[in-house]
Formats: structure tokens, sequence, C-alpha cells
């Protein structure tokens, strides 16, 4: 597929995007590229290549899930100024 000036500057005013006059030729020749590209890979025959989630079919490492610091809870409450049944108790904001 092949774009023109005309194009790129229908493709503009839909996006909403301000694009020079000069600069127009540039974009039709970088958009036609990116199309041949998506109809050469949608050429290629891929019956029977099953999908993949993710092209590398590694799994994640995980960390063990342990505390890194002391609980201190108690310790923070006991200097606030408010707190009930471990909660903190702020002033209302919105009425």
């Amino acid at each position: 597929m092949t774009l023109d000036r005309s194009d790129v500057e229908k493709i503009a005013h839909l996006a909403r995007l301000a694009v020079s006059p000069a600069a127009c030729d540039r974009y039709a020749l970088d958009l036609t590229n990116i199309l041949d590209l998506v109809a050469q890979m949608d050429a290629v025959d891929t019956t029977g290549v099953e999908p993949m989630a993710h092209p590398l079919h590694m799994t994640q490492r995980l960390r063990p899930d342990l505390p890194t610091e002391p609980d201190q809870r108690n310790r923070f409450q006991a200097i606030a100024p408010q707190t009930e049944a471990g909660l903190y108790l702020v002033p209302k904001v919105i009425e």
C-alpha cells in the first residue's frame, strides 16, 4: 500500500496532529514502509503455530515473601494524636 501527501494530511487531520507540509512526504514514505512490513508479516503462513502469551516462555524469579522490616505499628501509634482499634483517627475533611 502506498500513501501520498493527501493521505498523510487526512490522517494528521483525523488524529488532530499538526504536520508541516515539508514533512508530509517523509511521513508518507515512513508510513508506506510500515504498512509494507505489516503486509509482509500478514502474508506469513502461521497454520500450526501455537499462539504464545510471551515469546520467551520464561517464569519470573520471585523472592521469598518475607518481611524486611520489623512491625512497628504500636510504636508509631503510641505517638499519634488519636488512634482507635489500630487505626489513625483524623479530622473530617469533607462535610
